[in-house]
Order: structure tokens, then C-alpha cells, then sequence
């Protein structure tokens, strides 16, 4: 777990991922041939394939560094942060969070009002993100804009901890498949040519995927994500989108793409050959970097692959590690079992 407990504990709020995509250049540059970066910021690593065949297959695998977090707007005269949601946040979980602030990590707090001085009316409704304040400890505004310029990113302050069966830690959407696809490049090399793709801003828009798409230009693509476990006991008798425990999830559509069915052959062929436990994710939820993937080019055929993670774009999310184990193991084995012959029609 040494891996995802680094690369949950790394900051990358959207369009700020540099101390990710550090970390990652260290973890994959003895395994690949090359790495380069666009000017999207996003991470290429290429793996040059066993097979002498000219026609040999470009594989793409795609993880985003990024994770949701919140960005300086302005300034209170009294030295707090005014600020705005950076992806997907849930207005309701943020009040009286510890956060970080800006590289130099300033520790801060999202000002909540005391219980005791809240009136009724307050007690049943929800401080939307753009009433919420930042504060770092500042006794003006120009002090303030000093430690914290406008457009820096903030992130949850959310140390990983091992709690035995399962793991917590901030940011495993998407750094789970972020530590997948490092793995990955660390191990062994395939017959086609492997290009690991470390994306930028996939939680304001799929933005980075859809630049490092035409830019690869793959045969096949695949994404690894930490998507959504809503698996706790409900009042209603609705089935969960994924569960902890019951293996990585495969995806028929989202709301970004509808996911190729021969590559979910593969994955699902693969996993009952080899006694792994996989579940498919209750279609329509969320969305993926495949949706700017599969559109790049003349267009691409997608998969997805998940760690499935209870609470994730909050503070902190579980996984279960050996759903974690089982992505790395089910993602590796489909991939030695990857050729032209899957893409027939």
C-alpha cells in the first residue's frame, strides 16, 4: 500500500497537480522508455512492446492525477479566504474541515459557526461553498493575499491510515487508479506497445485525457479509476453502484461514454478464468476520462476498470485492499490477453 498511501497523501487539486505528477515521475522512470509532458501538464510514459510485428497494437492506460478541492477567490478584510469549489464538492461536508493551502501546505480551516449561535433557520439549511471562508490565521486582507494568492488551490489535510480490511485516505478518485497504473508500468512488458497516461483536469471537464488521446492516438484504451460505493444499509430498496469487498468494477455506460463490450469480454472472461471477484457498476452514474478518449481520433474503444471507494470527493474515502489487489491483478492478466483477435466485430 506504500504507493497509494503516497500518492493519496500528494496535493493536485485540478490544474495544480505538480506534486503528483513529481512523485509519479520518480516511481515510473526506471521502468519505461520515455515520459514526456504536454502542455496540458499531463504524464505520458511509453513501454515499447515485445513483438516484432510493424502492426503491433498502441494499448492505452489512463489514470487522473487530479482531485476536487477548492480555489482562492477573494478576500474578507479580516484576513480570511473567500473561495470556490474546484470539481465536484458537496456543499454539506464542508464546514469546520481541516485543509491545506496553497504548495507550501499553510494549514487552514473552513469557518463554520458555532451550534450555539446558529438560529433555527440556519440549523436546517446548508452554507453553500460561496458563503463558506478560509481561515489561515491572517489579520487583514493584504496579509491574506500575501499567503494565498488568488487562484491558489486548496486540499483536504487527510493523513492515509491502514484500518486493517480496508484503507482511508483523501483523493482516491482517482489516485487508486493513478497507483493501478503504476504498478502496471513497473511491471512486466506485453507483446503491443504500452503508453500509461497520468491525466490532468479530469474533474473540471475530461480535459487532459481528451489532448493526450490524439496525441497516443491508441488502438484500445483503458481507464482506472476509484469510482462511487454507496453500499451502506439505504431506506429505500434501491441496489447500491458498487460495493466494497465484491471486486473491481467494469462499467457498460456513464454519462460520458458507453463502454466497449468487447474489452468488458475480456476483462470479464479473464477474471472468471482466474477466480478473480469483479462486479459491474450500476450504469448512468458519474463519468470517466473515457468520454474524451473514445471520441479522440477516428475513435477509440474504451473500458473502464474501478477500485470501488465509499465517500469519495469528501475529506476522506475506504476501499477495500483487496479490491485494490484484484484491479492491479485483473487489469495485468486482460492485458497479456490483449490482441487484435479481442477487437474483432
Amino acid at each position: 500500500m506504500r504507493i497509494l498511501r503516497q500518492l493519496s497523501e500528494a496535493m493536485g487539486v485540478s490544474g495544480a497537480e505538480g506534486e503528483v505528477r513529481r512523485l509519479i515521475l520518480d516511481l515510473i522512470g526506471p521502468h519505461v522508455d520515455d515520459i514526456q509532458s504536454d502542455t496540458m501538464g499531463n504524464v505520458l510514459a511509453f513501454k515499447k512492446g515485445t513483438s516484432r510485428s510493424r502492426n503491433r497494437l498502441t494499448v492505452m492506460l489512463d489514470a487522473h492525477m487530479d482531485e476536487v478541492g477548492l480555489m482562492v477567490t477573494g478576500y474578507t478584510g479580516d484576513g480570511m479566504l473567500k473561495v470556490a469549489a474546484v470539481g465536484g464538492l458537496d456543499d454539506r461536508i464542508l464546514p469546520g474541515k481541516r485543509v491545506l493551502v496553497g504548495p507550501e501546505k499553510l494549514p487552514g480551516v473552513i469557518g463554520a459557526k458555532p451550534v450555539h449561535l446558529l438560529s433555527e433557520s440556519e440549523r436546517e439549511s446548508v452554507v453553500k461553498i460561496d458563503s463558506l471562508q478560509v481561515d489561515i490565521g491572517a489579520k487583514s486582507k493584504d496579509a491574506a493575499r500575501k499567503k494565498a494568492p488568488l487562484g491558489t488551490r486548496i486540499g483536504f489535510d487527510t493523513r492515509f491510515m491502514d484500518l486493517g480490511a480496508v484503507a482511508r485516505g483523501k483523493a482516491f478518485d482517482d489516485r487508486a487508479g493513478c497507483a493501478v497504473l503504476v504498478h502496471i508500468l513497473q511491471g512486466e512488458r506485453y507483446p503491443f506497445d504500452l503508453v500509461g497516461v497520468f491525466a490532468v483536469q479530469e474533474e473540471v471537464g475530461l480535459r487532459g485525457a481528451k489532448v493526450a488521446a490524439n496525441r497516443v492516438q491508441p488502438d484500445v484504451a483503458f481507464v482506472l479509476e476509484g469510482t462511487i460505493a454507496d453500499d451502506l444499509p439505504k431506506e429505500d430498496d434501491v441496489s447500491p453502484t458498487t460495493e466494497l469487498g465484491k471486486g473491481p468494477a467494469l462499467s457498460v455506460m456513464d454519462r460520458s461514454v458507453i463502454y466497449d463490450s468487447r474489452l468488458n469480454r475480456l476483462l470479464m472472461d479473464t477474471a472468471e478464468e482466474l477466480g478473480i471477484p469483479y462486479q459491474f457498476k450500476q450504469p448512468g452514474i458519474g463519468g470517466t476520462d473515457g468520454g474524451s478518449i473514445n471520441l479522440s481520433g477516428a475513435g477509440v474503444p474504451v473500458a473502464a476498470l474501478s477500485v470501488p471507494c465509499r465517500y469519495i470527493h469528501s475529506p476522506a474515502a475506504l476501499l477495500n485492499k483487496r479490491d485494490y489487489r484484484n484491479t492491479i491483478r485483473l487489469m495485468r492478466e486482460a492485458l497479456a490477453r490483449l490482441d487484435r483477435r479481442t477487437l474483432r466485430r
